[in-house]
């Protein structure tokens, strides 16, 4: 992809985790995941599509307030980061235990 396309799906996936900070209550967060999660996948951004992922889980679970504006920073880590490999991935995976277990 190039850089130019890259970095305009960044800010546009960053802007969308902005919103979602943003926001009072829970009220369609899972959705606006669930949109991250499809843009990155669709832009090979592998490391946002595992994030995304284990936040949707988290969700699922029944987290918020504070502990979903933590998931969104690691979320917008992993859409800034310059790798996009199998090992990133795991290591996002592994952030996320460490961090939110």
């Amino acid at each position: 992809m190039p850089e130019e396309d890259c970095a305009e799906i960044r800010t546009q996936l960053t802007q969308r985790i902005i919103a979602i900070g943003q926001r009072r209550g829970t009220a369609g967060i899972a959705q606006e995941i669930d949109a991250i999660r499809r843009i990155a996948h669709r832009n090979g951004m592998l490391p946002t599509v595992t994030v995304a992922h284990l936040l949707e889980s988290a969700l699922a679970r029944g987290e918020c307030g504070a502990l979903v504006r933590d998931w969104l920073a690691l979320l917008g880590e992993a859409v800034h980061s310059e790798r996009q490999d199998d090992a990133t991935c795991h290591a996002f995976a592994a952030a996320c235990q460490v961090r939110f277990a």
